[in-house]
């Protein structure tokens, strides 16, 4: 089964004018079907310049409630229900996404149509998983990694990372972390390739893992890992770091 991973955008949540988006992907096998990972608010700008539509959008991936990773759906739910060739598409997330995502995200722009009201499985149909499940696409199977993004003192915002095996591939896609070697080291050492997120901003936040601080993992992790959800501008010298290197816009990546 041939497979690639093509990335829509490789930028931050709030990149413009880098001729980049944010950084949602798209896997796609030889029989045509594709699979989207998140659907942030660039999505429909982000499918139309590699020449697709929210046609090709049959199966989506959430990792958490971030408008980078969450703000397309309304474009996708509506473009696909008023579209009669388009089915509803499938829509895989963790349990505790699932519970806010309607009312905290959704509701306020899609729950009113002309001549009645709506709710989420209007639009999509829903996938929710619970602790340790996984779900499968394809004869894929992926299991959510629960991350570590935004810490509130009391709660970790939900937010699960994807590891998956495609072919020979075993992949580990990190969506949105801190820097969480403790907590990720196994995937790490078990990936084949690792796609990461990795801020390069002078301004480091405290939500997301900065170039300085995955530098110093260790050379054979480092030597696997391709880096991706950074800011526009100079970019740090990641090959001679020991990385794979930066994801472009439009990279895609076979999975053999």
């Amino acid at each position: 089964m041939a497979a690639n991973l093509t990335f829509l955008g490789s930028g931050s949540a709030f990149t413009v004018g880098a001729d980049n988006f944010q950084s949602n992907a798209i896997l796609t096998l030889d029989n045509g079907k594709k699979f989207l990972i998140d659907c942030g608010t660039d999505i429909r700008f982000s499918l139309h310049a590699l020449g697709l539509s929210h046609r090709d959008i049959t199966d989506i991936y959430v990792s958490h409630l971030h408008s980078d990773h969450v703000g397309g759906l309304e474009y996708v739910g509506f473009t696909t229900m008023f579209d009669p060739t388009c089915g509803k598409p499938n829509l895989y997330l963790s349990q505790d996404i699932a519970a806010d995502l309607w009312e905290r995200s959704l509701a306020g722009g899609m729950e009113a149509i002309e001549g009645g009201m709506t709710n989420v499985d209007n639009y999509f149909q829903i996938h929710a998983l619970g602790p340790g499940e996984t779900f499968t696409w394809e004869k894929i199977t992926f299991q959510l990694i629960k991350l570590n993004h935004v810490d509130t003192g009391s709660m970790l915002m939900p937010a699960y990372g994807l590891f998956f095996t495609v072919n020979h591939s075993q992949v580990f896609f990190s969506n949105d972390t801190k820097f969480s070697y403790d907590r990720l080291q196994d995937y790490f050492h078990r990936a084949d390739i690792i796609f990461h997120d990795c801020e390069i901003s002078p301004y480091p936040s405290p939500v997301h893992a900065h170039y300085n601080e995955l530098r110093k993992l260790p050379a054979a992790i480092k030597a696997k890992m391709w880096l991706y959800g950074y800011q526009p501008g100079p970019l740090p010298p990641a090959v001679e770091d020991g990385f794979l290197g930066f994801v472009k816009r439009g990279q895609r990546f076979e999975l053999v």
